[in-house]
């Protein structure tokens, strides 16, 4: 009789994403801190260059947020983390709150009257003077309430997540004590995230380091990209491309997954990450450990104070100056924090240089070359494993480790553990004679092959070398490298020529015409038909790949991986257009 209608009303009613319970607003009051005022030394600390961001394009992100920062409410009603350390108690009139001498929020009270009223009752009850905190044993409070002159009760509220976190870096040193620790590592050097927290975490531990410490936390502010999946497509559940780390340490190690993400670590990008690509970095470690096998098995030993300047053989000056170069290409890179590099210095210095070109280089001079080029070699190749091992190490540290240990058995005692050891650095290496004549052979091979390549030469097919218009120096070079080069270059002899003869391919390398006779080994016609046909198809191909990026309405849209992806691609394509050309040209040249 009392309900006169019921009148349906539909409206949004929000709802726990996990429960599903219905979620109603509930007015409460909440701790803030004055965020306004901690900001201004953390702005001032960028700007003036104290801690700087890496890219320099974050410290704009930093600063937009910091420049309109708002109060930051800091107190959660759950029931985990940092309980606020506020009282009440029968003493605090008004629901004014006593907050304990505690270093997480202030060295203030905030009671007003009340303060004086404890204190009064306090001396009654004691006798004597008393202090709200004299630096030894339990505080006022504390020891108010043990001897049950004051009934206080906690707020159940805890500090907001990001607040504690922002104490991360002297809280984890055994702070507020002056710990030799804190002494040590704060501030520290160099802080990596993501630059999705810059404000949430980075910005608030410099407000807190700066607050509390009197200086920043770190110096340096490394900001990575996110970790996506090949496609560049961010890891999801509901995509279901989510890559488990474990699952690829498993199955390729672990060294293999972070030499990947070192690589492909290009500062201000995202990184995309592929099976393939660690697989790839997988194999790179068998490389190593394949190459320190062919070392052991051909005697080559550390020798006590062996000095790489003192090398004879050109082929050990020239691989003493590349690790040289490598070593501080290697150290530039780390500095600069541009990871990518220094792991794309190591790996092209490791598996190119050293196993492709140094070892089978040594390997005439390990099976024929007098007793003194055999032990010079036998050392500078234990050398030069030792530096790469080293400057593998940051990238790959458990088969660097690994090797270190065991080569450690060959030659003098090592006298401490490769982590533990002094990074390669050199000067007054190398031999600019040495470096061009094994220059000159490396180029010489490699454009043989990439002729017999880009031409379909059969890989059992022997054919002559002609070299035109050489000079003496390039003439002497070709006759003290004949075997090395025949059998790298897959060649059947190397002569000299007044002309190119008909139906070969030709390359230029210095001064010299190489000439490639192949006419009876490959139809020349019908090559030329293909490669012309492979060029008209990679053109259609990088046609359609500039067209779509030359689109306005598409690149107005298209998100930013598809883009990086169709230019990635373009590229890819171009090359393989010039390379194709470069063959064609070849050909028609006859």
């Amino acid at each position: 009789d009392v309900l006169e209608r019921i009148e349906p009303h539909t409206h949004a009613v929000p709802h726990a994403q996990r429960g599903d319970a219905v979620i109603e607003p509930w007015l409460t009051d909440q701790w803030y801190v004055d965020a306004a005022t901690l900001a201004k030394p953390a702005l001032e600390a960028v700007k003036s260059g104290k801690t700087r961001f890496v890219p320099e394009k974050y410290a704009a992100d930093y600063n937009r947020w910091l420049d309109n920062i708002q109060p930051w409410c800091i107190s959660r009603q759950l029931w985990w983390g940092h309980q606020i350390p506020a009282w009440y108690g029968p003493y605090l009139k008004d629901g004014r709150i006593i907050v304990e001498d505690n270093p997480l929020i202030s060295r203030q009270f905030f009671v007003g009257e009340s303060e004086e009223k404890v204190r009064i009752e306090a001396e009654k009850f004691y006798g004597r003077q008393v202090a709200f905190d004299n630096g030894h044993g339990p505080s006022l409070v504390e020891q108010l309430v043990e001897d049950k002159i004051v009934y206080l009760h906690r707020d159940p509220d805890v500090l907001d997540t990001w607040f504690s976190s922002a104490l991360w870096p002297f809280s984890t040193l055994g702070w507020p004590e002056q710990t030799k620790e804190v002494a040590r590592y704060y501030p520290t050097a160099c802080l990596v995230t993501g630059f999705d927290i810059i404000f949430f975490w980075v910005a608030r531990m410099m407000m807190q380091g700066i607050h509390f410490m009197k200086d920043v936390p770190f110096h340096d502010v490394y900001i990575h990209g996110l970790v996506r999946d090949e496609k560049g497509r961010k890891m999801s559940k509901s995509i279901g491309n989510v890559i488990d780390p474990l699952e690829f340490i498993d199955k390729y190690g672990a060294d293999a997954l972070r030499f990947t993400l070192a690589a492909l670590a290009t500062q201000g990008r995202d990184v995309k990450l592929s099976e393939s690509r660690v697989e790839g970095y997988r194999n790179f470690a068998t490389k190593l450990w394949n190459a320190t096998r062919f070392a052991e098995m051909n005697e080559c030993r550390r020798v006590e104070g062996f000095d790489p300047a003192s090398a004879k053989e050109t082929v050990n000056l020239w691989i003493a100056g590349e690790t040289q170069r490598a070593a501080a290409a290697v150290t530039a890179a780390i500095d600069a924090y541009k990871f990518n590099e220094a792991a794309t210095a190591i790996y092209e210095f490791a598996w190119g240089t050293t196993c492709d070109w140094y070892l089978e280089l040594t390997k005439p001079v390990l099976a024929h070359g007098t007793e003194a080029a055999k032990a010079e070699t036998r050392a500078m190749t234990a050398w030069v494993l030792d530096q790469i091992v080293a400057l593998l190490h940051p990238f790959m540290p458990f088969i660097t480790e690994e090797l270190w240990e065991r080569t450690g058995a060959n030659g003098p005692a090592r006298t401490t553990m490769l982590a533990l050891s002094n990074w390669p650095t050199h000067s007054g290496l190398g031999n600019a004679d040495a470096d061009d004549e094994i220059g000159w052979l490396i180029r010489l091979v490699s454009e043989v092959r990439s002729v017999r390549s880009e031409m379909n030469v059969p890989g059992g097919a022997k054919i002559p070398l002609l070299l035109v218009g050489a000079s003496e120096i390039t003439h002497a070079r070709a006759t003290r490298h004949n075997d090395t080069i025949l059998r790298l270059a897959r060649l059947e002899s190397i002569a000299l020529s007044a002309a190119p003869p008909k139906g070969s391919a030709q390359v230029v390398v210095g001064e010299t015409t190489v000439c490639l006779p192949l006419a009876g080994v490959i139809d020349m016609a019908a090559e030329k038909k293909r490669i012309a046909k492979e060029v008209e198809k990679v053109g259609l191909e990088i046609k359609k790949v500039t067209d779509r990026l030359g689109n306005p309405q598409f690149m107005g849209k298209a998100p930013a991986e598809v883009v990086d992806e169709l230019r990635e691609r373009q590229t890819e394509w171009e090359v393989k257009a010039a390379r194709l050309k470069a063959a064609l040209q070849r050909i028609e040249a006859e």
